[in-house]
């Protein structure tokens, strides 16, 4: 465990030496829904964008709070029928019932 109770008083301390030193404000933008918050990170990145006139370094999400289906209790709809048939096109010469057919 990293924070630790002296025992004296109400304050915690860290342990030394082991936590990066380089927080900054970073933007992380959800590519799904262009969905953009703040928070102090380490994350490396070259890109940036400006929120609210203020140029921030920026990592890209595929997926975050906003737009996962579990936070949002919204289901995406995927086609999958194209995706379907075309395994089943695919694989049809391995079936089973095409072979009988060729007999």
């Amino acid at each position: 465990m990293s924070a630790r109770w002296n025992g004296f008083d109400n304050n915690f301390t860290m342990k030394k030496g082991i936590h990066p030193e380089n927080y900054r404000l970073v933007a992380f933008k959800d590519m799904s829904n262009e969905e953009v918050f703040l928070t102090k990170s380490t994350a490396e990145t070259k890109e940036t964008i400006e929120v609210d006139g203020v140029e921030y370094p920026v990592v890209k999400l595929e997926i975050s709070r906003t737009s996962h289906p579990f936070y949002t209790g919204k289901a995406k709809f995927l086609d999958t029928a194209g995706r379907i048939d075309k395994f089943k096109n695919k694989y049809k010469k391995f079936s089973k019932e095409e072979k009988k057919e060729e007999e």
